[in-house]
């Protein structure tokens, strides 16, 4: 039984995918274990996965015939995993050479889960690093307060912490216990992460940057998805869910959420990439805006401290002034 099971989906990956394993490979820490999972690839992504197994015995790769989407991915892999702990790698990101030994050090303090910083590599070179929290470790009650309400509830003002599920190295026994897996397409990180968190008994975290998180700008181009409030209806209800079922509560944390929500949703009907002309982009974001959760949210709670864009988009909403508001997009999207 490895100490950990490192799980890494694809899709379309070939141009990363060996450097990525490599980094994996070359683990100061040797007890792990790689399962590469080919989420229905059409490059040559099959290809590499199994040469690299070939050369290595602790790979084991999955093909899936169709992509299913990154949770579906994950959940395959956490459903083969072996290891003591489990940790996840994407694909176009790294591991610094010690990351795994350090992440599994920190767990001989007791703590069922670590934590670690991270360096943001953007494609101009520029290299800043993030950090998770202050290291130390941290118990139930400090779980909640610095990493469970902010995930539920604090998801405008900046900064918002990130549910990035490549921070932390997982307790397997707690996935497995709490039956545990990833849900939807839309911030399943977030949801993940929340929901493990509150089983956390104790996290102990390095601020030491072990993650090398790669700005890909191809994956942050923001493209327009047509089905996108569906997905974030699914997502909100699950994070509802996942609220009442672990007692959760904070001041106005639903109205939070459904701001967030509607402020991307907003972005997204305005995209130069939907087929719709400009008055009925406009007329969609007022039908949103009349919806009855978020109407009620923007009835109850004024948004502050957001992105500048953002905080003006915000603004327009809540006064009505969906023709600025159209005029807005049209100057950022040239539609």
């Amino acid at each position: 039984m490895p100490g950990i099971s490192v799980i890494l989906p694809v899709y379309q990956g070939e141009r990363y995918l060996e450097k990525c394993v490599e980094s994996v490979c070359n683990q100061t820490f040797s007890d792990w274990e790689l399962l590469i999972v080919n989420d229905g690839s059409t490059d040559a992504t099959a290809a590499i996965a199994d040469s690299c197994a070939g050369k290595d015995a602790r790979i084991r790769v999955f093909h899936r015939k169709k992509n299913g989407g990154v949770s579906e991915a994950r959940n395959l892999g956490l459903r083969e995993a072996k290891g003591d702990f489990i940790a996840f790698l994407d694909v176009d990101d790294r591991y610094e050479c010690n990351a795994l030994e350090k992440l599994w050090t920190l767990t001989e303090q007791g703590a069922d889960t670590a934590g670690c910083g991270h360096l943001v590599l953007g494609a101009d070179g520029a290299k800043t690093a993030a950090k998770l929290l202050p290291a130390g470790v941290y118990g139930r009650d400090d779980i909640s307060e610095k990493l469970v309400i902010p995930l539920l509830a604090r998801r405008l003002q900046l900064p918002v912490l990130g549910g990035q599920v490549w921070r932390y190295l997982f307790s397997a026994k707690i996935i497995r216990e709490g039956k545990l897996s990833f849900y939807g397409t839309y911030k399943e990180d977030e949801l993940f992460t929340l929901e493990y968190l509150c089983r956390s008994e104790k996290l102990a975290v390095t601020e030491e940057p072990l993650y090398r998180y790669f700005q890909n700008p191809s994956a942050f181009r923001l493209e327009y998805r047509k089905d996108l409030e569906r997905r974030f209806d699914h997502y909100f209800t699950r994070k509802c869910a996942i609220a009442k079922k672990y007692g959760l509560e904070a001041p106005l944390w639903r109205e939070n959420n459904l701001w967030a929500g509607l402020l991307v949703l907003t972005e997204n009907a305005y995209h130069k990439g939907n087929p719709a002309k400009t008055k009925e982009k406009q007329k969609a974001v007022e039908a949103l805006c009349k919806r009855e959760d978020f109407a009620a949210a923007i009835a109850a709670l004024v948004p502050e401290g957001l992105h500048p864009n953002r905080q003006m988009t915000a603004n327009y909403i809540r006064g009505r002034h969906f023709f600025l508001l159209t005029q807005m997009f049209r100057l950022k999207y040239g539609i």
